[in-house]
């Protein structure tokens, strides 16, 4: 199986970034399903989400961590699983 998830690997290397994209979209809905939801409803969900998460920052309701200390929390825990 190793053999050819790696051939895959190099002929989808070969395609275009746009192809790609195609291609990861594919296996995507392979693995999910297709959406129900149009592009536009997803998108406009998309967009209430973000404008409620600026809300609530902007209101104060959540907590900032530093960019910094998430990255360290992630070398930590990538760290320990090794």
């Amino acid at each position: 199986m190793a053999a050819i998830l790696k051939e895959l690997e190099t002929q989808a290397l070969q395609l275009s970034p746009q192809e790609r994209g195609e291609l990861i979209h594919r296996l995507i809905v392979s693995l999910e399903g297709e959406s129900e939801d149009s592009p536009e409803a997803i998108a406009q969900a998309w967009d209430e989400e973000i404008a409620r998460r600026v809300a609530d920052m902007d209101a104060g309701k959540t907590v900032w961590i530093p960019a910094e200390e998430v990255f360290a929390r992630l070398d930590a825990i990538i760290e320990k699983a090794r």
